[in-house]
């Protein structure tokens, strides 16, 4: 059953990625990524990685799409009022088209045959023993990629920047 979800949850983030790209309107764009977004919380739920579904769905979903909203806002981008999801053979043709790639991708997986325990699973699991979930993601964040993740936090402020640069009427 946990496989069947995992690809009805996978199905569902390639068909949001999709629409997320092939969206005519930037807030119908948004919606699809809130669904890529959750279902990719889906799957960590699946993996049991609880901690990482609740940060899934509370920073990207939450946080960075009530951000990407204001920009759209601040850009005035959602004028255009023409339907974004196509109806009949299109909707048919997606659904077609998902289903066999999630069925290439179960038969594909399904022979590679993973049997064995890799041994990254031991050091997760006695990182967990020994610092907790929330130590074990802290610690490497907070020490060997705090760097990126400061750089990651300057970009998404130059670009909240650049958008209200971009919106404001007048010269610059």
């Amino acid at each position: 059953m946990i496989q069947v979800l995992f690809y009805l949850f996978a199905g569902v983030a390639i068909g949001g990625a999709l629409g997320v790209v092939m969206s005519k309107s930037p807030v119908g764009s948004l919606l699809f990524m809130v669904a890529t977004l959750a279902s990719i919380a889906a799957t960590y739920v699946l993996l049991e990685a609880h901690f990482l579904a609740a940060i899934q769905v509370i920073v990207y979903a939450g946080a960075i799409m009530v951000l990407f909203l204001f920009v759209i806002m601040l850009l005035n981008l959602g004028h255009d009022y023409q339907k974004d999801l196509k109806g009949g053979l299109f909707a048919l043709i997606s659904f077609g088209v998902v289903g066999a790639l999630a069925g290439v991708l179960a038969r594909e997986v399904g022979a590679i045959g993973i049997t064995e325990t890799p041994a990254g699973g031991l050091a997760i699991d006695a990182a967990l023993v020994e610092h907790g979930v929330v130590g074990a993601i802290a610690q490497p964040l907070y020490t060997t990629y705090v760097v990126p993740f400061e750089i990651t936090g300057i970009l998404l402020l130059v670009a909240i920047v650049g958008a209200v640069v971009l919106a404001k009427k007048g010269p610059v």
